[in-house]
């Protein structure tokens, strides 16, 4: 009998099996990366449209949900293990198979599918997505990756604290080193603050809905939802919070725009700045960067109610439509206008209240835009800087003598909060402005934690939060 006969026959091609939850997260990982597109606008439509396939139903979007949301999260510490596994740097491996591989292991050691699922979905998604010959790349570097759990991974690819802390923290926590070290800066105290705050950035965010006073209630939202799904708001009278599983689009006061979805941190800064007191007249509000408008929403409200109005400004058109969409409705007057807030078109002095809620890193919100902490770089606050001081100086010169005006920042990053306050207060880069501090703190009573004041911040261990900064400043001359 010659060799031949002894051979085995070739394995039958088997076509790679379609899973449509794995390929979904996968195309959104991939508009991320290659679009920088953000995932909580990438994946609702993708979700949509999935649904609207008779074989993709709740459970497989909430996988999804987790899929992308979970390896975007961990993306740092799962680069550092995966690197580990690869004989080559991990520059040198095709995007694409990085997004397999991540995906992969985020099911490995970030849920409770079993190793030998995830390891089989995933080289399967690679099948599909890649080709066999790199699905067999992946399929041995998650098989290194499947022999340890998180904890003993994370004890090989993390430097001890004592020798390296922010290092320690970067790789454990998945943040950029950068990002540890101006977040532990602006938070202050030792390790167990700011391990609290990396792992709380790392947390799925609530969804929280604001009532818009004098058009809906918090009851009315909590009846609406039913004791299941709806609980009450910690700190705001106006929020409402989403237990798993509760949709916004269900309730007929957020269809009808007389609620809507605002983080509750957004909502006190809203709340402080209508609670300041004033010298004088009432009549008049501005937003003066009012996109995509929840604040203007609850604004809007909150000054109709005291028989003022507001007017809200927003550079971008696009962004002006959604503040539109955002007020329609709102009894009170209120005039919606596409303009720089640098270069504005108001009169000095012409406003009572001033709210200038800047562009900025967003590193207050790495919860609900974890792509945002890859995608941003040390220089951005360079390139914020002027714009910021120059749109807090017009604020300030919008504002009647005795008005209030609100600075506040999605950051908690301290060259984007009190570094430009002083600045402004002080005449650094531009004129001196006559204005003084006010103690924000008693203005949202029964929030703890604000700080040493007189301007808060607000942070996601301690408040639940966005870590959203504002300062309060009244114009004396």
């Amino acid at each position: 009998m010659n060799e031949q006969a002894h051979r085995r026959p070739p394995k039958p091609y088997r076509r790679p099996k379609k899973d449509p939850v794995r390929i979904l997260a996968f195309e959104a990982l991939r508009a991320v990366d290659e679009r920088d597109a953000y995932a909580n606008l990438v994946l609702p439509p993708l979700l949509k449209k999935a649904r609207e396939k008779d074989d993709f139903d709740g459970r497989d979007a909430a996988l999804a949900t987790e899929l992308v949301y979970g390896t975007l999260r961990r993306q740092g510490t799962y680069d550092a293990i995966i690197a580990t596994c690869i004989d080559r740097p991990l520059r040198e491996v095709d995007p694409p198979v990085l997004d397999v591989l991540a995906l992969g292991a985020h099911q490995l050691l970030g849920t409770r599918i079993p190793s030998h699922a995830a390891v089989s979905a995933s080289v399967e998604l690679a099948r599909v997505v890649l080709g066999d010959g790199r699905a067999r790349f992946v399929n041995a570097v998650l098989r290194k990756i499947a022999q340890d759990d998180l904890e003993a991974w994370l004890e090989r690819v993390a430097p001890p604290y004592d020798e390296d802390a922010e290092d320690y923290l970067a790789v454990v926590h998945s943040h950029p080193r950068w990002i540890v070290s101006a977040l532990w800066d602006s938070l202050g105290g030792g390790r167990a603050g700011i391990e609290d705050l990396l792992e709380a950035d790392n947390e799925r965010p609530e969804v929280t809905l604001v009532a818009r006073p004098g058009r809906s209630t918090a009851d009315e939202l909590l009846e609406a939802l039913g004791e299941e799904s709806g609980l009450p708001g910690r700190w705001s009278p106006y929020a409402v919070r989403l237990a798993e599983g509760g949709e916004p689009g269900a309730i007929d006061a957020v269809r009808e725009g007389r609620a809507g979805v605002q983080d509750e941190g957004s909502q006190l800064v809203a709340i402080a700045l209508a609670n300041a007191p004033l010298d004088g007249p009432d009549e008049r509000w501005l937003d003066g960067c009012a996109g995509p408008g929840g604040k203007a929403a609850l604004l809007a409200a909150l000054a109709a109610q005291r028989g003022a109005s507001l007017l809200a400004s927003e550079k971008q058109p696009h962004r002006a439509r959604l503040v539109e969409r955002a007020l329609a409705g709102n009894p009170g007057p209120y005039q919606v206008i596409t303009a720089d807030g640098t270069r504005p078109p108001w009169l000095p002095g012409s406003f009572d209240r001033v709210l200038m809620d800047v562009p900025c890193t967003g590193l207050g919100a790495l919860r609900r835009r974890p792509e945002a902490r890859w995608r941003r770089r040390p220089e951005d606050l360079e390139s914020f800087a002027p714009l910021q001081r120059a749109l807090l100086r017009e604020a300030l010169s919008a504002v009647r003598v005795g008005g209030v005006v609100g600075y506040a920042t999605c950051s908690p990053h301290l060259a984007e909060t009190r570094v430009v306050v002083d600045d402004v207060l002080r005449g650094r880069g531009g004129p001196a402005v006559e204005a003084e501090l006010l103690d924000a703190r008693p203005l949202i009573p029964g929030v703890p934690a604000l700080g040493e004041g007189p301007d808060i911040q607000l942070w996601p261990h301690l408040h639940g939060t966005d870590a959203m900064y504002l300062a309060l400043l009244r114009r004396t001359a």
